[in-house]
């Protein structure tokens, strides 16, 4: 730990912030139920009653009692059994008030709303921030570090923790989150976030957020961000606790929808309040009279959240006054799309005040704007095509309020151009043309997941510049997405040479032009690049390297992956081809099988693809499969189906054999850059040329995107190479060959050797620090080359150099695992267990359970926690002197932290004996088995002081407090056993009795358990000149026996 820093500091500095931001501070003691200025009566109060009450009535004045008390009922009183069902129904009762029934003056019932929080006016809201605020709830006491109240109502919960600390990490701050939420629930029913934080860095998640999804916020006013690497916490609270800002994120950017995991809860991130907020300022700027009604576009990442961005700017504009109620046209290119968007929509139904609506034709589109305001209604663009023989689309509606947003609104078919069939000399234009006709006076505003090219005159020409940008560098430094690797199989691909210049050939000549106007050629072209892609030869080949690849692949990182076919025929073909080579993997029910097709048919197609071929219903099933990541479905083969708009996190490998460019291949590769778990990144297979287009596609990205982006695959083998060699650097002299070709005995005498030479290797590392921090690092480096070498080899598992090393890196992982083991008897962590071992051919070294330090020496030990006298000679013999001492290390860390709990003063004594010895040993002073040496004496000392209280007639709650009172000689001489166990007795039944909740936080309730420990002490006559000392030892000691009272 480092010294001088601690949890408070952090604790501390977030409290400056909030109250810097006009939240009120209280002392989390002070307003406990039995502190200086109460606030509840109950530690299971978790709603400050008398504030809501007072906030309740102030925020509405002219409601009668009846009212409030009826509102305030709803609250208080638990109405769903499910934490995330009832935080839904307060969420709703919080944003919309809460609808009442009361009997007037004159006698009739009217119906009002009682609102719980003034949204209108900031300063009417009752702001209050504590700390340490303890809750009991059944038999649970836990005491989270900041809680925030809005007029009573707990909204937010901070969990921080020590920077200085290594165990202190944000994912404990998340787990301490997740126990809460198990054990003290009713803290939550009305929580808008939750955040954690360790000063330096911070995140804040949802109530139902899984730790990926906990994300930085980086701005606080949407202009200024803060880099990766600076101090997070203070943004964090200044962009999120802004009263304004959090009112926004309360009522306009919070959604709640069921998903496959049952009901979740969304709240914005940083890029998706900031560009709503801006798109809406821009809007209101755009349809103003003389506004040119070109409000511009956004340009939002794939994976950053972009339909609901899209959703939480539809509902600020719909509540926007300025705006006076508007027209909404939400427009998509494709049906699925246009479904899948519609889907987002009707999640946020709450947020845009009503249900959307979905055009069925143009005559219904018609139908639907035919109205003076209001609505939101979907349709795909191709409903703008004028019929055969018009030149111009009809009149839909002329009214201003009209605002057109359109989904990827880069795409060619919003162009304003005409162009002139060569055959039928019919003129045609972009359906940007058509829309202006049909809507005259609409604004437009433009939503996409790639930059507008740079040659792209057409859309920055209907709907205007850029309004916020959230690009790929920094969505991978927020963790909202993950980069994107390449790898070419097309060497893999051995065809005939005469047939590959003519494959070049044909897909440059299709890739180079796809105009409207050529449209037949384009259609000649790709049928004959399709006949020589799909040739039977070059599917076995393909199918035969895609199989070997994925299961080296899924070895390495479990995940799923989806190949991208340029026909529905080829899509049949090389799924005939992979079950030829993997029959298990075929199944004719959608809920079984490893692999599936997922295409769109009739009935009119050939008999073999009929299976292959369903509608929404078996489409939802895969999909619902695919994002499962524990299901067995792990490929399914596309030819456009799923290409955009499909989200499945574990999805990690995308095989391209299909001519993609520009637009559609970002948004088709981007379908593996979601975030999931450990995975380090997406990999694009490509067995049929993208690269230049890829290269051509990035050509609008920054730099710093491009790094990001089509990674050569080379570059992450140069990786694994890098980090391979400075790890086996680390072995060299040490012979690990038994660990990886010998029997299993040999590979655990190899571990167990390879763990003592680690350890030893560290110790020389850290002598040569030059202060504490450098010392810290030199023991973690073994740790974090491993696990870099581990995400290295996941993301270049197929490469043939990943093969020449495989068994060494399984190797590497077995003796990081074994030595992360926090304690020798505990369980392995599901981080570390992630990278362990997954490469090793021969599972001996291990299979579900990495070897605990222990069993790598071989030692056939008994339960090692009652320190044995064998056990401990077994120890004393070992060979590997590095790995006995830190076997004692480890077990003797655990006994006396075991043993702290029960008796303050012995844990003291053993904590400070073995802190000596360690120092002694880092200093050089002993070596390594005059070390060994001092550890046993140590355990066999540790052993033997559990039978003291037997030999006193003690129990072991009365052995502590009678060591508390003997740690002064003076008082053994002068008082004897007798008496001190008399009073040892004493003390433990009237401190029981005394103790309350809290106790030991509150210093009116010690001052009053001093006065009856001083009264004990007198009335047994000991010594006065060694009361004062023996009065703080006791309580030290009654502090860790009692304080769980109320659990």
């Amino acid at each position: 730990m480092t010294r001088g820093f601690s949890e408070d500091h952090v604790e501390q500095a977030g409290i400056e912030t909030l109250k810097g931001l006009g939240w009120q501070y209280l002392d989390g003691i002070a307003i406990s139920p039995d502190g200086s200025a109460p606030q509840r009566s109950s530690f299971a109060d978790t709603i400050l009653t008398r504030r809501f009450d007072q906030a309740a009535r102030a925020i509405n004045p002219d409601l009668p009692d009846e009212a409030i008390d009826a509102a305030m009922r709803q609250v208080l009183n638990t109405d769903k059994p499910n934490l995330v069902e009832e935080n839904r129904r307060l969420h709703a009762l919080i944003t919309d008030g809460v609808g009442v029934e009361y009997r007037a003056d004159d006698g009739s019932v009217k119906s009002d709303r009682v609102w719980l929080i003034n949204f209108d006016n900031i300063e009417a809201n009752d702001w209050l921030v504590t700390n340490q605020f303890t809750v009991v709830e059944g038999q649970r006491t836990r005491r989270p570090d900041l809680v925030c109240f809005l007029n009573g109502l707990p909204v937010a919960v901070v969990e921080l923790k020590n920077p200085g600390s290594q165990s202190a990490t944000l994912t404990s701050a998340y787990n301490q989150l997740q126990t809460y939420k198990e054990q003290v629930p009713s803290l939550f029913r009305t929580n808008a976030v939750l955040v954690t934080s360790d000063g330096m860095e911070a995140r804040i998640g949802s109530l139902t957020a899984n730790e990926e999804r906990f994300m930085p916020w980086r701005t606080v006013n949407g202009e200024d961000y803060a880099p990766p690497g600076t101090p997070e916490q203070d943004t964090l609270l200044r962009g999120v606790f802004d009263k304004r800002v959090f009112l926004d994120l309360i009522r306009d950017f919070t959604v709640f929808g069921n998903g496959d995991d049952g009901l979740f809860k969304i709240v914005a991130g940083y890029h998706q309040y900031h560009g709503a907020k801006k798109a809406v300022r821009e809007t209101i700027e755009a349809v103003k009279p003389g506004g040119d009604r070109k409000i511009g576009v956004i340009w939002h990442t794939q994976g950053s959240g972009k339909s609901f961005l899209m959703a939480f700017f539809a509902g600020l504009a719909v509540k926007s006054r300025d705006l006076e109620n508007p027209t909404l046209l939400v427009l998509t290119d494709r049906n699925d799309l246009d479904d899948q968007l519609y889907g987002t929509f009707s999640l946020c139904s709450d947020l845009i005040r009503q249900t959307p609506k979905q055009a069925t034709s143009r005559e219904d589109l018609k139908s639907l704007l035919d109205t003076s305001a209001g609505g939101v209604i979907f349709s795909t663009v191709q409903k703008f095509s004028p019929m055969p023989g018009e030149e111009h689309f009809p009149l839909l509606t002329n009214r201003r309020n009209v605002i057109i947003i359109a989904d990827e609104a880069h795409r060619s078919q919003y162009g304003l151009s005409a162009k002139i069939d060569a055959e039928t000399g019919v003129k045609r234009y972009g359906y940007a043309h058509y829309i202006r006709q049909a809507l005259p006076n609409a604004s437009f505003i433009g939503f996409t997941g790639t930059p507008i090219e740079g040659s792209d005159v057409n859309t920055p020409a209907i709907f205007g510049d850029y309004i916020d940008v959230y690009d790929i560098s920094r969505a991978v430094e927020d963790g909202a997405t993950v980069p994107i690797y390449y790898e070419s199989r097309l060497a893999r691909i051995e065809l005939d040479e005469d047939k590959k210049p003519l494959i070049d050939a044909e897909i440059e000549a299709l890739t180079e032009d796809d105009t409207l106007s050529e449209a037949e050629k384009f259609k000649a072209k790709w049928s004959n690049v399709e006949a020589l892609v799909g040739s039977h030869e070059r599917l076995q080949q393909v199918a035969a390297d895609l199989v070997a690849h994925l299961e080296k692949r899924i070895e390495a990182l479990d995940g799923k992956a989806m190949a991208v076919c340029m026909s529905r025929r080829i899509c049949v073909a090389l799924y005939n081809e992979i079950v030829a080579l993997r029959p298990d993997w075929h199944s004719e029910d959608d809920e079984g099988g490893a692999i599936k097709i997922v295409m769109s048919g009739a009935a009119s197609d050939p008999l073999e693809w009929q299976h292959h071929i369903g509608g929404k219903r078996r489409r939802d099933t895969l999909a619902k499969r695919a994002r499962d990541a524990s299901d067995p479905l792990k490929l399914v083969i596309v030819r456009d189906m799923w290409l955009t708009g499909f989200d499945a996190p574990c999805m990690n490998t995308m095989y391209v054999d299909k001519p993609m460019r520009g637009h559609g291949l970002m948004q088709a590769i981007a379908r593996v850059n979601r975030v999931f778990k450990d995975k380090p990144g997406g990999l694009i297979v490509d067995y049929i040329g993208i690269a230049q287009n890829l290269r051509t596609a990035l050509a609008d990205y920054s730099d710093s995107d491009k790094s990001k982006t089509g990674i050569d695959e080379e570059d992450a083998v140069a990786a694994l190479q890098e980090y391979y060699e400075r790890v086996s650097l680390i072995f060299h002299g040490f012979d690990y060959s038994g660990g990886i070709h010998g029997t299993p005995l040999q590979k655990l005498a190899a571990l167990a050797g390879a763990l003592d030479w680690v350890l030893r290797w560290q110790e020389v590392e850290a002598g040569k620090a030059a202060n504490d921090a450098d010392k810290k690092k030199a023991h973690r480096a073994f740790n974090d080359l491993v696990l870099n070498l581990s995400k290295a080899y996941a993301l270049a598992a197929a490469s043939d150099y990943a093969a020449t090393v495989r068994d060494e890196v399984g190797f590497f992982q077995a003796v990081r695992a074994t030595l992360n083991k926090k304690t020798v008897t505990g369980k392995l962590s599901a981080h570390d267990r992630t990278f362990a071992v997954q490469q090793l051919i021969d599972q001996a070294v291990a299979s579900s359970e990495i070897v605990d330090v222990l069993r790598a020496t071989g030692l056939n030990a008994p339960d090692i926690s009652i320190l044995s006298d064998e056990f401990l000679a077994e120890v004393a013999g070992m060979k590997q002197k590095n790995l006995a001492l830190e076997a004692l290390k480890k077990l003797l860390n655990g006994a006396i932290s075991a043993r702290s709990r029960t008796n303050h003063v012995e844990a003291r004594t053993f904590s400070a004996r073995l802190e000596d010895a360690v120092a002694r040993y880092h200093a050089n002073a002993i070596s390594a088995l005059e070390m060994i040496q001092e550890l046993i004496a140590l355990a066999k000392d540790l052993k033997a002081s559990q039978s003291r209280g037997l030999d006193l007639g003690l129990s072991p709650e009365e052995i502590a407090f009678y060591d508390a009172l003997a740690e002064n000689e003076s008082a053994v001489e002068a008082m004897g056993d007798e008496r001190l166990r008399v009073i040892a007795h004493e003390l433990l039944e009237n401190l029981r009795s005394n103790a309350t909740v809290d106790w030991h936080r509150k210093e009116s309730a010690r001052a009053r358990m001093r006065i009856l420990v001083k009264r004990i002490l007198k009335k047994y006559g000991y010594p006065p000149d060694l009361s004062d000392e023996a009065v703080q030892t006791v309580l030290a000691q009654a502090e860790i026996l009692l304080r769980e009272v109320g659990r």
